[in-house]
């Protein structure tokens, strides 16, 4: 598992995102111009998902996935919401 890995998608508004680990088939990541609210975006070939991690983890939105991925989601989500919450500091932090 990777916690925490520059990565570097770039467009014409330059988007970054910072890849912060995998699970599985997942990818967590976040978008570097979006909302300042702490939050993650998950991955993978069946759909994708949202969770914000304050005030409190909560799912924000999704496609494709099923129930079963989704609660197998916040588990992960909630197991590494502290790693999530570091890599997001981490990046911010050194944008400004």
């Amino acid at each position: 598992m990777v916690l925490y890995k520059q990565c570097a998608i770039e467009t014409e508004s330059q988007i970054i995102t910072p890849l912060v680990f995998r699970y599985k088939n997942y990818k967590f990541y976040f978008f570097s111009r979006e909302e300042p609210r702490i939050h993650i975006h998950i991955s993978c070939p069946d759909g994708e998902a949202k969770f914000w991690l304050e005030p409190i983890i909560a799912l924000a939105s999704y496609r494709g996935l099923s129930e079963r991925q989704l609660k197998q989601l916040v588990k992960v989500v909630e197991e590494h919401a502290k790693e999530i919450k570091d890599a997001w500091q981490k990046h911010f932090d050194s944008r400004n």
